[in-house]
């Protein structure tokens, strides 16, 4: 009896280390994988403050301050380019007027052409009192 009770002592022993030995695996593995996730994290973070750098830099460029030459010029530009605008936007209404006119005389040509062709066979042809 002292045997079986020493065997039975020895394999809960066993068990015992065995699952001892399953928990540290695991957590060993969590261990790794948290490291793993850490590092990860880190680098997004590295990446996302290089970005936000980048960025303000960007906010900053936009709120230089204009001096007045800067404003005159572009002030200018802006008022040629407005004017040239207009001149451009008179010239397409200048020449649509003229392509509608141009279409018009064309099928007013085209009509009166085939009027004329139409009177050519008229007077080809026999009129029924000369018959």
């Amino acid at each position: 009896m002292e045997e079986a009770a020493r065997r039975a002592s020895g394999r809960r022993i066993h068990d015992r280390h065995d699952e001892l030995a399953e928990r540290e695996a695991s957590w060993r593995e969590r261990a790794l994988n948290t490291e793993d996730a850490l590092k990860a994290t880190q680098d997004e973070v590295l990446n996302q403050r290089a970005q936000i750098a980048e960025l303000l830099g960007q906010i900053r460029d936009l709120q230089t301050e204009w001096t007045e030459d800067d404003i005159v010029r572009i002030t200018t530009e802006n008022a040629a380019l407005k004017k040239r605008l207009r001149e451009l936007e008179q010239e397409t209404r200048r020449v649509t007027d003229r392509l509608a006119a141009a279409r018009d005389n064309v099928r007013f040509a085209d009509k009166r052409i085939a009027d004329l062709e139409a009177q050519l066979l008229d007077d080809g042809q026999p009129s029924p009192r000369e018959t």
